[in-house]
């Protein structure tokens, strides 16, 4: 069962993806991903032979990643896989990080071993990573951050807007709380949720609950100066996710959205919310005369 704060939205999106942080749950993982694929080779059967990739990789570990003297270098593998596990539970989040990098790049098993422990390695933290929602992702060898620091902003930014647009935060918890299940993730409907806090956005500023987003749009299109090109990218980007009956499309059976769907539909709707209240915030007041007819 989801947490209280995970249930009513009081959970920061920071918090939620991991961007330089690792939880228990994400480092036990990882750590089980680099054991089972590459640690658990440090047995005794290959460490005696000293031109094993294990005792090799063991070698490159000892001098440059811990930078200890290759004459202090330990006679068996359980040895230095104490140390690793020891490391690994007790560093910062960037030097798991980097253990991982390092290991990705620097075990390299003879072409007649036909060894793909490192691919298994990649494929299997890269398929945790998103699971657990982390903001970082193997790329080409490298670990690579795939969430900015702008879109999380914008996240938090929409979720701490004023008491009178209750209704459209409650729309963007919603779809955080579906799209940051981590057992049971909820992608089509996380983003049915990000699109109706823009309907529902949208009806508060014209006060026409009645009206559609693109009739919406286009009044506050002329009252608050919103550009037509950005009117118009909006009114499209809905349109993949509604068919001409209002009724959410085809394209978002539960089987083609991805989880990357489902962020750029949140992180999207996210920064335009935020748009279109700043947008309202500055608008010019109304000194409240008319011209009269003479």
């Amino acid at each position: 069962m989801k947490r209280f704060s995970e249930r009513i939205g009081k959970k920061q999106f920071r918090s939620i993806v991991q961007k330089e942080e690792i939880d228990e749950i994400l480092k036990n993982y990882l750590w089980n991903g680099l054991l089972n694929f590459i640690f658990n080779k440090f047995q005794e059967k290959y460490w005696r032979d000293v031109g094993s990739t294990q005792r090799k990789f063991g070698q490159q570990l000892w001098m440059h990643f811990f930078n200890q003297r290759m004459d202090e270098f330990p006679n068996n593998g359980m040895e230095l896989f104490v140390k690793l596990k020891n490391f690994f539970f007790q560093c910062q989040w960037f030097e798991i990080y980097d253990l991982i990098e390092f290991t990705i790049t620097k075990y390299e098993p003879e072409k007649y071993e036909n060894d793909n422990s490192v691919e298994q390695l990649i494929a299997y933290t890269n398929y945790t990573l998103k699971r657990e929602l982390s903001a970082y992702r193997i790329v080409n060898y490298t670990v690579t951050e795939i969430t900015s620091a702008e879109e999380i902003t914008s996240i938090e930014e929409s979720l701490q807007i004023d008491d009178k647009y209750n209704p459209v935060k409650e729309h963007l918890r919603r779809a955080l709380e579906l799209y940051s299940d981590r057992k049971n993730p909820d992608y089509r409907n996380s983003i049915k949720e990000a699109i109706s806090s823009i309907e529902s956005l949208c009806s508060i500023i014209t006060g026409n609950s009645k009206s559609t987003l693109g009739q919406a749009l286009k009044e506050i299109e002329k009252s608050n100066a919103l550009h037509p090109a950005l009117k118009l990218a909006f009114s499209n980007l809905y349109g993949y996710t509604s068919d001409a009956d209002g009724i959410r499309h085809k394209l978002l059976d539960e089987d083609l959205i991805k989880q990357e769907d489902a962020k750029f539909m949140l992180v999207s709707c996210s920064a335009f919310v935020n748009y279109l209240i700043e947008k309202e915030s500055n608008k010019p007041v109304s000194d409240g005369h008319s011209d009269q007819a003479s």
